[in-house]
Protein backbone atom coordinates (compact mmCIF):
# COMPACT_ATOMS: atom_id res chain seq x y z
CA UNK A 1 0.00 0.00 0.00
CA UNK A 2 1.13 3.34 -0.80
CA UNK A 3 1.94 6.23 2.04
CA UNK A 4 0.29 9.82 1.51
CA UNK A 5 1.34 13.43 2.32
CA UNK A 6 -1.55 15.61 3.07
CA UNK A 7 -0.84 19.23 2.56
CA UNK A 8 -2.56 22.32 2.99
CA UNK A 9 -3.02 24.21 -1.02
CA UNK A 10 -4.02 27.66 -0.03
CA UNK A 11 -2.94 29.35 2.86
CA UNK A 12 -3.99 27.16 5.66
CA UNK A 13 -7.38 26.73 7.65
CA UNK A 14 -8.40 24.14 4.99
CA UNK A 15 -10.25 21.94 6.32
CA UNK A 16 -7.10 19.47 7.13
CA UNK A 17 -8.55 17.84 10.46
CA UNK A 18 -11.20 15.84 9.25
CA UNK A 19 -9.65 15.00 5.98
CA UNK A 20 -6.46 13.87 8.10
CA UNK A 21 -9.11 12.02 10.72
CA UNK A 22 -10.72 10.05 7.97
CA UNK A 23 -7.35 9.17 6.89
CA UNK A 24 -5.89 8.84 9.75
CA UNK A 25 -8.66 6.07 10.88
CA UNK A 26 -6.99 3.86 7.62
CA UNK A 27 -3.05 4.38 8.90
CA UNK A 28 -0.90 2.30 11.06
CA UNK A 29 1.64 5.45 11.53
CA UNK A 30 0.87 9.49 11.82
CA UNK A 31 4.22 12.08 11.18
CA UNK A 32 4.16 15.38 11.97
CA UNK A 33 6.55 16.61 9.68
CA UNK A 34 6.80 20.21 10.07
CA UNK A 35 5.68 23.04 12.04
CA UNK A 36 4.92 23.85 15.58
CA UNK A 37 2.27 24.47 17.70
CA UNK A 38 0.78 27.60 15.22
CA UNK A 39 -1.72 25.29 13.85
CA UNK A 40 -4.15 23.13 14.79
CA UNK A 41 -6.72 20.67 13.68
CA UNK A 42 -9.72 19.65 15.79
CA UNK A 43 -10.86 16.37 15.30
CA UNK A 44 -14.12 14.83 17.00
CA UNK A 45 -13.75 11.02 17.41
CA UNK A 46 -17.01 8.49 18.71
CA UNK A 47 -18.41 12.23 20.03
CA UNK A 48 -15.40 13.07 21.31
CA UNK A 49 -13.61 16.56 20.41
CA UNK A 50 -9.45 17.25 20.32
CA UNK A 51 -7.88 20.23 19.50
CA UNK A 52 -4.64 19.06 18.48
CA UNK A 53 -1.51 21.27 17.74
CA UNK A 54 1.51 19.64 17.92
CA UNK A 55 0.06 15.69 18.60
CA UNK A 56 -0.29 13.94 15.28
CA UNK A 57 -3.89 12.95 14.93
CA UNK A 58 -3.52 9.21 14.80
CA UNK A 59 -2.08 9.36 18.67
CA UNK A 60 -6.21 9.87 19.68
CA UNK A 61 -6.61 6.42 17.65
CA UNK A 62 -5.78 3.06 19.65
CA UNK A 63 -2.96 0.81 17.76
CA UNK A 64 -1.29 3.19 16.02
CA UNK A 65 2.22 5.07 16.27
CA UNK A 66 2.04 8.50 16.10
CA UNK A 67 5.32 10.61 15.25
CA UNK A 68 6.86 13.85 15.90
CA UNK A 69 9.43 14.16 13.47
CA UNK A 70 12.88 15.85 12.95
CA UNK A 71 11.17 18.95 11.04
CA UNK A 72 8.71 20.44 14.01
CA UNK A 73 10.18 22.64 16.51
CA UNK A 74 8.78 21.82 19.67
CA UNK A 75 7.45 23.96 23.06
CA UNK A 76 8.11 20.99 25.28
CA UNK A 77 5.84 22.90 28.30
CA UNK A 78 2.86 23.15 25.26
CA UNK A 79 3.40 19.72 24.46
CA UNK A 80 3.60 18.19 27.92
CA UNK A 81 -0.30 20.45 28.59
CA UNK A 82 -1.41 19.31 25.27
CA UNK A 83 -0.71 15.06 26.42
CA UNK A 84 -2.13 15.72 29.75
CA UNK A 85 -5.66 17.41 27.89
CA UNK A 86 -5.80 14.33 25.04
CA UNK A 87 -5.06 12.07 28.55
CA UNK A 88 -7.74 13.04 30.75
CA UNK A 89 -10.01 12.32 28.44
CA UNK A 90 -9.25 8.53 28.27
CA UNK A 91 -6.54 8.95 25.33
CA UNK A 92 -3.17 6.25 26.46
CA UNK A 93 -0.16 7.69 25.41
CA UNK A 94 3.24 6.41 26.06
CA UNK A 95 6.26 5.41 23.86
CA UNK A 96 4.55 2.41 22.37
CA UNK A 97 2.09 4.88 20.40
CA UNK A 98 3.73 8.55 20.48
CA UNK A 99 7.68 8.63 19.37
CA UNK A 100 9.27 12.34 19.03
CA UNK A 101 12.59 12.46 16.81
CA UNK A 102 15.60 12.84 19.36
CA UNK A 103 17.00 15.34 16.78
CA UNK A 104 13.75 17.58 17.51
CA UNK A 105 14.99 21.51 18.15
CA UNK A 106 13.04 23.35 21.02
CA UNK A 107 10.87 25.97 21.71
CA UNK A 108 11.53 27.91 24.46
CA UNK A 109 9.97 30.70 26.90
CA UNK A 110 12.99 32.84 25.11
CA UNK A 111 11.73 32.73 21.53
CA UNK A 112 8.23 33.91 22.64
CA UNK A 113 9.36 36.38 23.99
CA UNK A 114 12.03 37.25 21.28
CA UNK A 115 8.72 36.46 18.50
CA UNK A 116 6.08 38.77 20.61
CA UNK A 117 8.99 41.98 20.87
CA UNK A 118 9.38 41.46 17.50
CA UNK A 119 5.98 41.76 16.27
CA UNK A 120 5.25 44.69 18.32
CA UNK A 121 8.12 46.56 17.09
CA UNK A 122 6.69 46.22 13.18
CA UNK A 123 3.65 48.09 14.46
CA UNK A 124 1.45 48.58 11.45
CA UNK A 125 3.79 46.00 9.80
CA UNK A 126 3.17 43.17 11.54
CA UNK A 127 3.47 39.98 9.97
CA UNK A 128 0.71 38.23 11.79
CA UNK A 129 2.13 35.60 13.81
CA UNK A 130 0.85 33.64 16.66
CA UNK A 131 3.82 35.18 18.82
CA UNK A 132 4.39 31.36 20.10
CA UNK A 133 8.11 31.66 19.14
CA UNK A 134 8.45 29.39 16.22
CA UNK A 135 10.16 31.58 13.50
CA UNK A 136 13.16 32.55 16.51
CA UNK A 137 13.55 28.94 16.90
CA UNK A 138 13.84 27.76 13.47
CA UNK A 139 16.05 31.28 13.21
CA UNK A 140 18.11 29.02 16.19
CA UNK A 141 18.22 25.43 14.45
CA UNK A 142 19.54 27.24 11.17
CA UNK A 143 22.12 29.22 13.14
CA UNK A 144 23.39 25.96 14.52
CA UNK A 145 22.81 26.85 17.85
CA UNK A 146 19.32 25.77 19.26
CA UNK A 147 18.39 23.11 22.16
CA UNK A 148 17.58 19.55 21.23
CA UNK A 149 16.09 17.17 22.56
CA UNK A 150 18.61 14.71 23.21
CA UNK A 151 20.81 17.72 24.47
CA UNK A 152 18.43 17.43 27.68
CA UNK A 153 20.08 14.12 28.49
CA UNK A 154 23.04 15.31 30.18
CA UNK A 155 23.62 18.50 31.88
CA UNK A 156 27.34 18.90 30.80
CA UNK A 157 26.11 18.68 27.20
CA UNK A 158 22.73 21.48 27.92
CA UNK A 159 25.01 23.97 29.96
CA UNK A 160 27.28 25.22 27.08
CA UNK A 161 24.63 24.78 24.47
CA UNK A 162 22.48 27.45 26.71
CA UNK A 163 25.10 29.38 27.28
CA UNK A 164 25.94 29.79 23.40
CA UNK A 165 21.97 29.98 22.89
CA UNK A 166 22.10 32.86 25.61
CA UNK A 167 24.89 35.19 24.25
CA UNK A 168 23.24 35.28 21.49
CA UNK A 169 19.38 36.02 23.21
CA UNK A 170 20.73 38.28 25.32
CA UNK A 171 22.32 40.66 22.64
CA UNK A 172 18.88 40.38 21.14
CA UNK A 173 16.81 41.52 24.20
CA UNK A 174 18.83 44.13 25.10
CA UNK A 175 17.65 45.68 21.94
CA UNK A 176 14.21 45.37 22.55
CA UNK A 177 14.61 46.39 25.98
CA UNK A 178 14.10 43.47 27.87
CA UNK A 179 16.23 41.76 30.75
CA UNK A 180 19.04 38.96 30.06
CA UNK A 181 17.61 35.50 30.37
CA UNK A 182 18.83 33.71 33.27
CA UNK A 183 20.78 30.81 31.88
CA UNK A 184 20.21 28.39 35.28
CA UNK A 185 16.75 28.86 35.89
CA UNK A 186 16.28 28.31 32.38
CA UNK A 187 18.63 24.65 32.97
CA UNK A 188 16.39 24.15 35.74
CA UNK A 189 13.15 23.87 34.18
CA UNK A 190 14.46 21.81 31.30
CA UNK A 191 16.02 18.99 33.67
CA UNK A 192 12.48 19.60 35.33
CA UNK A 193 10.64 18.04 32.75
CA UNK A 194 12.87 16.20 30.47
CA UNK A 195 12.37 12.49 31.96
CA UNK A 196 8.63 13.26 30.78
CA UNK A 197 10.13 14.26 27.26
CA UNK A 198 12.97 11.68 27.14
CA UNK A 199 10.39 8.59 27.75
CA UNK A 200 9.31 9.17 24.18
CA UNK A 201 12.94 10.38 22.58
CA UNK A 202 14.54 8.02 19.79
CA UNK A 203 15.36 7.79 16.33
CA UNK A 204 12.10 7.86 14.76
CA UNK A 205 14.15 7.52 11.16
CA UNK A 206 14.66 3.75 12.50
CA UNK A 207 11.01 3.63 13.44
CA UNK A 208 9.13 4.59 9.81
CA UNK A 209 12.41 2.44 8.04
CA UNK A 210 11.09 -0.65 9.54
CA UNK A 211 7.61 0.57 9.28
CA UNK A 212 7.61 0.67 5.80
CA UNK A 213 9.70 -2.53 5.39
CA UNK A 214 6.71 -4.37 7.19
CA UNK A 215 4.18 -2.55 4.50
CA UNK A 216 2.31 -0.51 7.15
CA UNK A 217 0.63 2.87 6.22
CA UNK A 218 2.08 5.26 6.82
CA UNK A 219 0.07 9.27 6.83
CA UNK A 220 2.42 12.23 7.05
CA UNK A 221 0.66 15.42 8.24
CA UNK A 222 1.12 18.68 7.29
CA UNK A 223 0.51 22.23 9.05
CA UNK A 224 -0.68 25.73 7.23
CA UNK A 225 -0.49 25.55 3.78
CA UNK A 226 1.64 25.53 0.66
CA UNK A 227 1.06 29.62 0.34
CA UNK A 228 2.55 29.84 3.37
CA UNK A 229 5.85 28.06 2.64
CA UNK A 230 9.11 29.91 3.70
CA UNK A 231 10.15 29.41 -0.06
CA UNK A 232 6.95 29.37 -2.17
CA UNK A 233 4.79 31.68 -0.41
CA UNK A 234 3.97 35.02 -0.38
CA UNK A 235 6.92 35.91 1.85
CA UNK A 236 7.03 37.73 4.20
CA UNK A 237 3.76 36.96 5.23
CA UNK A 238 4.41 33.05 5.59
CA UNK A 239 5.68 30.56 8.51
CA UNK A 240 8.87 29.73 8.98
CA UNK A 241 9.06 26.43 8.34
CA UNK A 242 8.76 24.22 4.27
CA UNK A 243 5.14 23.53 3.88
CA UNK A 244 4.77 21.69 0.89
CA UNK A 245 4.87 17.77 0.32
CA UNK A 246 8.72 17.64 -0.19
CA UNK A 247 9.55 18.87 3.24
CA UNK A 248 7.47 15.42 4.43
CA UNK A 249 10.87 12.88 3.80
CA UNK A 250 13.45 15.58 5.33
CA UNK A 251 10.91 16.31 8.31
CA UNK A 252 10.78 12.55 9.07
CA UNK A 253 13.79 11.49 8.96
CA UNK A 254 12.59 9.32 5.54
CA UNK A 255 14.11 8.75 1.50
CA UNK A 256 11.66 10.83 -1.05
CA UNK A 257 10.91 7.20 -2.57
CA UNK A 258 9.13 6.95 0.86
CA UNK A 259 6.14 9.56 -0.28
CA UNK A 260 3.49 8.03 -2.30
CA UNK A 261 0.13 10.03 -3.25
CA UNK A 262 0.29 14.18 -2.37
CA UNK A 263 -3.29 14.88 -1.18
CA UNK A 264 -3.72 18.61 -1.22
CA UNK A 265 -6.96 19.85 0.90
CA UNK A 266 -8.30 22.85 -0.52
CA UNK A 267 -11.79 24.87 0.59
CA UNK A 268 -14.15 25.60 -2.25
CA UNK A 269 -13.43 29.38 -1.24
CA UNK A 270 -10.15 30.93 -0.17
CA UNK A 271 -9.40 32.52 3.29
CA UNK A 272 -6.31 33.96 4.88
CA UNK A 273 -5.32 34.47 8.43
CA UNK A 274 -3.04 37.44 9.63
CA UNK A 275 -1.27 39.90 6.93
CA UNK A 276 -0.41 39.68 3.43
CA UNK A 277 -1.78 39.67 0.03
CA UNK A 278 -5.18 37.87 -0.99
CA UNK A 279 -5.61 39.16 -4.20
CA UNK A 280 -9.93 37.63 -4.02
CA UNK A 281 -10.34 38.86 -0.92
CA UNK A 282 -14.06 40.13 -0.45
CA UNK A 283 -14.52 42.84 2.04
CA UNK A 284 -18.53 43.18 1.65
CA UNK A 285 -21.60 41.37 2.37
CA UNK A 286 -20.45 38.28 0.71
CA UNK A 287 -17.03 38.11 2.35
CA UNK A 288 -18.96 38.27 5.77
CA UNK A 289 -21.68 35.61 4.84
CA UNK A 290 -18.72 33.21 3.73
CA UNK A 291 -16.77 33.48 6.93
CA UNK A 292 -19.83 33.47 9.19
CA UNK A 293 -21.66 30.08 7.37
CA UNK A 294 -17.64 28.80 7.15
CA UNK A 295 -17.48 29.79 11.04
CA UNK A 296 -14.14 31.01 9.58
CA UNK A 297 -11.95 31.98 13.50
CA UNK A 298 -8.77 30.13 13.80
CA UNK A 299 -8.24 26.63 15.91
CA UNK A 300 -5.52 28.13 17.69
CA UNK A 301 -5.39 31.72 17.29
CA UNK A 302 -9.59 32.67 17.34
CA UNK A 303 -8.76 35.10 14.77
CA UNK A 304 -10.97 35.84 12.24
CA UNK A 305 -10.17 34.47 8.79
CA UNK A 306 -9.86 36.81 5.70
CA UNK A 307 -12.35 35.22 3.00
CA UNK A 308 -12.70 35.51 -0.70
CA UNK A 309 -13.61 33.90 -3.73
CA UNK A 310 -11.63 30.30 -4.75
CA UNK A 311 -8.44 31.48 -6.22
CA UNK A 312 -7.74 28.31 -8.88
CA UNK A 313 -4.38 30.65 -10.28
CA UNK A 314 -2.85 30.08 -6.68
CA UNK A 315 -4.22 26.68 -5.98
CA UNK A 316 -2.88 25.69 -9.37
CA UNK A 317 0.77 26.83 -8.29
CA UNK A 318 0.81 24.79 -5.23
CA UNK A 319 -0.41 21.62 -7.22
CA UNK A 320 2.74 22.67 -9.41
CA UNK A 321 5.04 23.19 -6.22
CA UNK A 322 4.16 20.64 -4.25
CA UNK A 323 3.48 17.81 -6.44
CA UNK A 324 0.29 17.30 -5.45
CA UNK A 325 -1.98 14.49 -7.27
CA UNK A 326 -5.22 15.01 -6.13
CA UNK A 327 -7.22 17.40 -3.82
CA UNK A 328 -9.93 17.03 -0.90
CA UNK A 329 -12.01 20.07 -1.74
CA UNK A 330 -13.72 20.92 1.74
CA UNK A 331 -16.50 23.47 2.94
CA UNK A 332 -18.57 23.17 -0.37
CA UNK A 333 -21.83 23.07 1.61
CA UNK A 334 -20.96 27.19 2.46
CA UNK A 335 -21.64 28.15 -1.15
CA UNK A 336 -25.05 26.89 -0.63
CA UNK A 337 -27.76 29.08 -2.10
CA UNK A 338 -25.51 31.70 -3.49
CA UNK A 339 -26.97 32.55 -7.12
CA UNK A 340 -23.37 33.56 -8.78
CA UNK A 341 -20.18 32.22 -7.60
CA UNK A 342 -16.60 33.79 -8.70
CA UNK A 343 -13.75 31.94 -9.53
CA UNK A 344 -10.09 33.74 -10.25
CA UNK A 345 -8.83 32.13 -13.18
CA UNK A 346 -5.51 34.56 -14.11
CA UNK A 347 -4.22 38.01 -12.45
CA UNK A 348 -3.44 41.24 -14.01
CA UNK A 349 -0.07 42.68 -13.04
CA UNK A 350 0.46 46.31 -11.82
CA UNK A 351 1.17 47.34 -14.85
CA UNK A 352 -2.20 45.50 -16.19
CA UNK A 353 0.08 42.34 -17.88
CA UNK A 354 -1.45 39.30 -17.62
CA UNK A 355 -0.20 36.78 -14.98
CA UNK A 356 -0.57 32.94 -14.93
CA UNK A 357 0.64 32.55 -11.34
CA UNK A 358 1.49 34.84 -8.22
CA UNK A 359 5.34 36.81 -8.26
CA UNK A 360 7.44 36.17 -5.71
CA UNK A 361 8.41 40.05 -5.08
CA UNK A 362 6.17 41.22 -1.97
CA UNK A 363 5.81 44.51 -4.13
CA UNK A 364 4.31 43.21 -7.31
CA UNK A 365 1.80 40.72 -4.86
CA UNK A 366 0.52 43.43 -3.48
CA UNK A 367 -0.41 45.20 -6.91
CA UNK A 368 -1.65 41.76 -8.35
CA UNK A 369 -5.70 42.04 -9.15
CA UNK A 370 -8.00 39.24 -9.77
CA UNK A 371 -9.46 38.52 -13.48
CA UNK A 372 -12.93 36.29 -12.48
CA UNK A 373 -15.17 33.81 -14.50
CA UNK A 374 -18.49 33.60 -13.20
CA UNK A 375 -20.49 30.59 -12.73
CA UNK A 376 -23.99 29.52 -11.48
CA UNK A 377 -24.82 28.81 -8.15
CA UNK A 378 -27.25 26.29 -6.71
CA UNK A 379 -30.21 26.50 -3.89
CA UNK A 380 -30.20 22.62 -3.18
CA UNK A 381 -28.09 21.89 -0.25
CA UNK A 382 -25.00 19.96 -0.48
CA UNK A 383 -24.63 19.22 2.90
CA UNK A 384 -24.17 15.77 4.07
CA UNK A 385 -24.16 14.88 0.71
CA UNK A 386 -22.43 11.59 0.41
CA UNK A 387 -22.46 10.54 -3.34
CA UNK A 388 -21.69 12.68 -6.52
CA UNK A 389 -26.03 11.76 -7.67
CA UNK A 390 -26.82 13.96 -4.38
CA UNK A 391 -25.27 17.05 -5.73
CA UNK A 392 -27.07 19.89 -7.74
CA UNK A 393 -25.42 19.32 -11.45
CA UNK A 394 -24.40 22.95 -11.35
CA UNK A 395 -22.49 22.32 -7.70
CA UNK A 396 -20.74 19.02 -9.55
CA UNK A 397 -20.41 21.80 -12.91
CA UNK A 398 -18.49 23.92 -10.15
CA UNK A 399 -16.42 21.15 -9.03
CA UNK A 400 -15.13 19.99 -12.60
CA UNK A 401 -14.51 23.59 -13.79
CA UNK A 402 -12.07 23.97 -10.90
CA UNK A 403 -10.51 20.67 -11.98
CA UNK A 404 -9.76 21.87 -15.16
CA UNK A 405 -8.39 25.18 -13.70
CA UNK A 406 -6.13 23.85 -11.25
CA UNK A 407 -4.95 20.89 -13.36
CA UNK A 408 -5.56 18.32 -10.49
CA UNK A 409 -8.59 15.86 -9.76
CA UNK A 410 -10.91 15.93 -6.79
CA UNK A 411 -9.88 12.58 -5.27
CA UNK A 412 -12.09 13.59 -2.15
CA UNK A 413 -15.30 15.77 -1.82
CA UNK A 414 -16.13 16.79 1.87
CA UNK A 415 -19.76 18.12 2.34
CA UNK A 416 -20.13 19.03 6.13
CA UNK A 417 -17.94 19.01 9.36
CA UNK A 418 -19.25 15.26 9.83
CA UNK A 419 -16.53 12.57 9.55
CA UNK A 420 -18.72 10.43 7.22
CA UNK A 421 -20.02 12.97 5.26
CA UNK A 422 -17.33 12.70 2.31
CA UNK A 423 -17.69 11.24 -1.11
CA UNK A 424 -14.66 9.31 -2.05
CA UNK A 425 -13.62 9.43 -5.71
CA UNK A 426 -10.14 7.51 -5.30
CA UNK A 427 -8.61 6.51 -2.02
CA UNK A 428 -5.16 8.17 -1.57
CA UNK A 429 -3.93 5.00 0.23
CA UNK A 430 -4.83 2.39 -2.55
CA UNK A 431 -1.73 4.04 -5.15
Amino acid sequence: MGNVAVVGSQWGDEGKGKIVDWLSSRADVVVRFQGGHNAGHTLVVDGVEYKLSLLPSGVVRGGKLSVIGNGVVVDPWALLDEIETVTAKGVEIGPETLAIAENICLILPIHRELDQAREEARGAGRLGTTGRGIGPAYEDKVGRRAIRLCDLRDVETLRPRLGELLLHHNALRRGFGIADADAAELERALLAIAPRLLHFAGPVWRRLDRSRQEGRRILYEGAQGAMLDIDHGTYPFVTSSNTVAGQAAAGAGVGPGAIGYVLGITKAYTTRVGGGPFPTELDDEVGRTLGERGREFGTVTGRPRRCGWFDAVLVRQAVKIGGIAGIALTKLDVLDGMPALKVCTGYLGGNGEALDHIPAAAADQALVRPVYETLDGWQESTRGARSWAELPATAVKYIRRIEELIEAPVAMLSTSPERDDTILVRDPFAD
